[in-house]
């Protein structure tokens, strides 16, 4: 094995355990190891043609030109010193903060999937620690919701979802050679509550995070905007 090989091998075991919440995993590849693109790549051509992104691109222009930005200006700090963690799920796009009573500029939004902090160390953590230290954030919600489609996820079915969008074999191989456990990576959370519990116990337990945050969980139902608290 090459120099260059090795060194890219032993980056990616040190990163991996930040791999749950996609911030750790980004291995150097030299020539030799990385898989060839093929026919099961899309290019950056086939990807610019995208009719639903001509369509957004559109609308940004006709918005831009018309000054409809101007009653959304604010700054970078929080109005309510309030950071929420949340899912990605399409539902809560306009629900959150309309359930909230959020207007923009109020809060700094991080949405991932599940709405877990999966890693102490990882990019949703990171980002906690600069809303709090750099711009003011007093108070952390982590807030789940019902039915969530991250909850029952399996790392066999996603690999199995994968070669069906047409990633190869030895894509998936090329990934588990890196050190990346998909059973780990990939899995679902299971206890929507549970999940949540420890997500809190995480941020408020970190060991950087100052002791003056108040952090908080809840279940959001995924129809009426309902929030649940959940006990620490």
């Amino acid at each position: 094995m090459s120099k260059e090989a090795e060194t890219s091998r032993e980056a990616a075991a040190e990163a991996r355990g930040d791999a749950k919440d996609g911030t750790g995993v980004a291995p150097m590849t030299t020539e030799s190891e990385a898989p060839t693109a093929g026919a099961d790549t899309m290019s950056h051509a086939q990807a610019s043609a995208s009719p639903t992104v001509a369509g957004i691109l559109a609308h940004n222009r006709a918005f831009v030109a018309g000054g409809e930005y101007e009653r959304y200006e604010t700054d970078k700090y929080p109005d309510k010193k309030l950071a929420v963690v949340s899912c990605m799920d399409t539902r809560l796009t306009e629900l959150l903060a309309a359930a909230l009573g959020l207007k923009n500029g109020d809060a700094k939004i991080i949405k991932v999937a599940g709405a877990e902090v999966a890693h102490p160390f990882g990019s949703v953590m990171r980002s906690l620690l600069i809303a709090v230290c750099e711009l003011g954030v007093e108070d952390i919600m982590v807030v789940a919701h019902t039915n969530c489609g991250a909850q029952h996820m399996s790392g066999a079915d996603m690999i199995e979802n994968m070669r069906r969008l047409g990633v190869s074999d030895a894509r998936i191989e090329f990934a588990r050679h890196c050190g990346i456990d998909f059973d780990r990576w990939l899995a679902g959370f299971g206890d929507t509550e549970e999940s949540v519990r420890k997500s809190v116990d995480l941020i408020r337990n970190h060991p950087v995070m100052p002791p003056r945050v108040r952090v908080a969980g809840f279940v959001m139902d995924s129809t009426t905007g309902e929030l649940v608290p959940v006990d620490a």
